[in-house]
């Protein structure tokens, strides 16, 4: 299920009937009393003002499209009637508001005080959907630094490992390996920067963070491979035979390995995996992703 149409499952117009219906209409279908079919200009500066008037004038500014309005008074309600129903509402809906008009920062800050505030509340896994969302939304290219995708798979982590049962579940799998996907792409940059420069053990501890933590991306392979190169310029034979063995197990038709059997074939030796190496042990992880 796509992200987007999770979120959208979250809009006003399924959760809290708007449409082109009267705002008399919108509060009744919310059970919510004090709707006036006019709004007092100066209202949103009074604390005097009932919760439920605010709360609804702030859903009249929703079906009237004005999103930075209803962000305001939802704030406003949040603010005046801490820890009342109506403020637990305005919260998660001024954090669904901030996610739709991109202001990303406000939906994390939103979003995480929803569900330190309400864990057990049925939209504390959506609160933290977004949170994990906004993060997403800013992932960038592996050169740039990867802190969206760090803090994305954070996010996501935490509606996955808290709220096994949601509907968010999935998705946030799938934002997850995105973001661990980013993360192992900007080893494997570091890790041919240090290699193309001769530096091949700080090249292999790059490559084989990948291998070891992020087993199930796609950069796997080409990981095993330049282990194979790097260990075989040191070398270290015996641990470029068994990177070969276990990339040839996994990937039996890549190119990769054609590469890797040709380059210890040049030298006289062939893929030959040693069970005491550690390539050997993180080898029970590898998917063959």
């Amino acid at each position: 299920m796509a992200d987007k149409t999770l979120i959208g499952k979250h809009t006003f117009a399924t959760r809290y009937p708007l449409g082109k219906a009267a705002l008399g209409a919108v509060c009744a279908a919310l059970i919510v009393s004090g709707c006036s079919k006019e709004t007092d200009t100066n209202a949103f500066l009074d604390p005097t003002v009932p919760a439920d008037q605010t709360y609804n004038e702030a859903l009249a500014n929703i079906d009237a499209g004005d999103l930075t309005e209803a962000r305001k008074k939802f704030q406003k309600v949040d603010r005046q009637h801490p820890y009342s129903d109506l403020a637990k509402k305005s919260l998660v809906m001024n954090t669904f508001l901030a996610y739709k008009q991109g202001n990303y920062p406000e939906v994390i800050a939103s979003g995480k005080r929803f569900a330190s505030l309400y864990p057990s509340d049925e939209e504390a896994p959506y609160a933290l959907y977004l949170v994990g969302m906004s993060h997403f939304r800013q992932l960038s290219d592996v050169t740039r630094d990867q802190k969206s995708a760090r803090e994305t798979y954070r996010a996501m982590n935490e509606v996955v490992t808290r709220y096994p049962d949601s509907e968010y579940v999935e998705d946030a799998k799938r934002k997850m390996r995105i973001a661990k996907d980013q993360l192992a792409g900007e080893e494997m940059l570091v890790g041919r920067y240090y290699q193309e420069r001769r530096e091949h053990l700080a090249a292999i501890n790059r490559f084989r963070t990948v291998v070891e933590k992020f087993e199930d991306t796609r950069h796997v392979e080409e990981a095993l491979a330049r282990l194979v190169e790097s260990y075989y310029a040191l070398g270290l034979n015996s641990e470029a035979q068994t990177a070969a063995a276990v990339l040839g197990h996994n990937f039996p038709d890549s190119q990769w390995y054609k590469d890797s059997y040709a380059l210890l074939e040049s030298g006289g030796l062939r893929p030959s995996e040693n069970q005491g190496s550690w390539i050997s042990k993180a080898a029970k992880l590898i998917t063959g992703a």
